[in-house]
């Protein structure tokens, strides 16, 4: 496989001004209250926090919550623990049981006649407790760490200070050598009236008390097929409004047999469509009139619930980056960063913060650490951006690592791509009689290099668990013909991998 620093995730760091800790300026050393903050306790910065202090900094994060517009807050572990990954992934599981459930009966199990109905108060109440666990855990992990946990919200003063306001008013400042930016972003709403009076977010769906009843999904993201996909299997009935594309970034050939497998499956959407206001009558329990637009023309209808889910913006506005002299990107209101580093020397941003990078959790938690290395002095190894594997968790789950088949071409060429791809039906489905073709393969290799894999894409259950092993043999740089030689594990859905003989090209049918 040709294993080196770079296929393997990592690649060198340039020297810095003086040997040892990066960042160091030259003169006299000057007197701070710690030698790393680091602000946002998310999954990153959390991370990188506890990693520095494990190497012998003095370390203290500071991380608050601002409420939503509907007014929910969460404890310590940002959007992962608390209103993202964690929560989303136990959802989906709620689901994919349903689904087992359905399939019993084809299995030999007697089971009743009626359909068991699902309890949301029930579940919401258990995915809360595991998350209420993991924020305990996480304070007591910064306890163990010796890192100065600060329920604050820090806004700079000047390059090097901060002031830490609570929840009850009280401030004071805080100074540090070194600063690293770990706030990750919120969710988007529409400029439309009563978006936000009206409207939800990820931020609330996870912790409602009553279940969100017939609910409209406003965007094509992962985050609003993902939400869509579990309310519907609860038994909701549940519409998307989708304004162009479905997973704007992933493979569109992907994204459109997802598309066509929740709509094959009941889901209902909206096409073509933007809204344009939220209003609602009979106070709080009363159902709220969407007026939307399609193709021209203005419609309307009543939802219980409507979920806003047309992506994220950075928290970066109101921290006083302008004091600390940080630059953002004019649109984004990112940070363009290569490898962490603002254009102040010594801060520092990682996760959701950086433009143009992919806003994942592992990712994140690993640039904090790579990075909390770098400033300890104990490493020169950078976090590599490139060929990270990620999963959509829709009801039919999407695997990605590397470039989708229109990024494949746009940088190779088309002539330069070449793509092997199949249909698959796991085992599982045959008995119970799902579909015979939803599932499917492909790799994309470019022939300049041996065919070397640049992109790997699989639909299917457990797209997950596939995508994370294939990753590693991805990353280290495998070729199809290395592909081809790997035997199978029989019989398993990650298996067709190790047989893709139908090229695009060919025009050979895959059915």
């Amino acid at each position: 496989f040709g294993f080196t620093k770079a296929r393997i995730g990592f690649c060198e760091a340039e020297d810095f001004t003086t040997p040892g800790k990066m960042g160091d300026e030259g003169g006299g050393e000057a007197q701070y209250d710690y030698d790393l903050l680091v602000i946002g306790g998310g999954s990153g910065g959390l991370s990188c926090s506890k990693e520095a202090s494990e190497l012998g900094l003095k370390v203290a994060v500071c991380d608050f919550v601002q409420p939503s517009p509907a007014g929910t807050r969460w404890g310590l572990g940002g959007t992962c623990v608390n209103v993202g990954c964690i929560p989303k992934k136990l959802m989906h599981q709620a689901a994919l049981v349903g689904e087992a459930y359905d399939d019993m009966s084809k299995f030999g199990w007697e089971v009743a006649e009626e359909r068991p109905k699902h309890d949301w108060a029930k579940l919401v109440q258990n995915v809360q407790d595991h998350i209420g666990s993991l924020n305990w855990g996480y304070r007591v992990q910064l306890r163990e760490k010796k890192v100065t946990y600060e329920n604050a919200y820090a806004s700079f003063l000047d390059p090097h200070t901060v002031l830490a306001t609570k929840k009850g008013g009280k401030t004071k400042n805080i100074t540090a050598k070194h600063i690293v930016l770990a706030m990750g972003g919120r969710p988007r709403y529409p400029d439309i009236p009563g978006a936000k009076e009206f409207g939800l977010s990820s931020d609330d769906l996870f912790s409602l008390e009553k279940s969100p009843g017939k609910t409209l999904v406003v965007g094509a993201s992962y985050v609003a097929l993902e939400c869509a996909g579990f309310l519907k299997a609860f038994g909701l009935d549940t519409t998307v409004m989708v304004r162009s594309i479905f997973l704007r970034g992933f493979d569109q050939e992907c994204a459109g047999r997802i598309g066509d497998y929740m709509a094959e499956h009941g889901m209902r959407f909206i096409r073509g469509a933007v809204p344009a206001a939220l209003a609602r009558e009979g106070g709080e329990e009363g159902p709220i009139t969407v007026t939307y637009t399609q193709e021209g023309e203005e419609k309307t209808e009543q939802f219980d619930t409507v979920l806003f889910a047309i992506g994220r913006d950075p928290c970066t506005a109101d921290i006083g980056l302008d004091k600390a002299g940080v630059e953002l990107h004019p649109r984004s209101g990112k940070i363009v960063s290569e490898h962490e580093s603002t254009n102040v020397p010594h801060i520092y941003a990682i996760g959701d913060l950086l433009h143009d990078r992919m806003e994942l959790t592992p990712l994140a938690i690993h640039a904090g650490r790579t990075l909390a290395r770098r400033i300890a002095g104990t490493s020169t190894l950078f976090t590599n951006y490139d060929q990270v594997p990620t999963t959509v968790f829709t009801p039919l789950e999407y695997g990605a690592c590397g470039l989708s088949e229109e990024q494949a071409t746009e940088k190779f060429g088309e002539a330069n791509v070449e793509t092997y791809r199949s249909n698959f039906q796991p085992l599982e489905w045959t008995v119970p009689h799902r579909p015979e073709n939803a599932c499917y393969a492909k790799v994309i290799c470019n022939k300049l290099d041996c065919e070397r894999v640049v992109g790997f894409h699989v639909l299917g259950p457990n797209a997950a668990e596939i995508t994370q092993g294939f990753g590693a043999a991805i990353a280290v740089g495998i070729t199809k013909a290395q592909l081809d030689a790997v035997i199978g594990i029989h019989p398993c859905n990650a298996e067709i991998f190790t047989t893709l003989e139908v090229t695009r090209k060919s025009g050979k049918g895959i059915q």
